[in-house]
């Protein structure tokens, strides 16, 4: 069985992080219009990373 990469995963949470933080921001100077604030903000949550990615909380086998 292979060793977990654990700086790839906190790498990948970091990313997240900053994604977060980002469309947060863009939220804010966009003066909050809240009609386009829910579907806009769930638009990258499911895939978890760059194409082709699995979500960091997935365990690699």
């Amino acid at each position: 069985m292979a060793t977990p990469n654990y700086s790839y995963e906190k790498r990948q949470r970091e990313l997240a992080k900053k994604r977060k933080k980002e469309e947060k921001s863009k939220r804010k100077s966009s003066d909050g219009s809240p009609a386009n604030d829910g579907p806009a903000g769930n638009e990258g949550q499911p895939t978890g990373g760059p194409a082709g990615t699995p979500p960091s909380g997935s365990g690699n086998s």
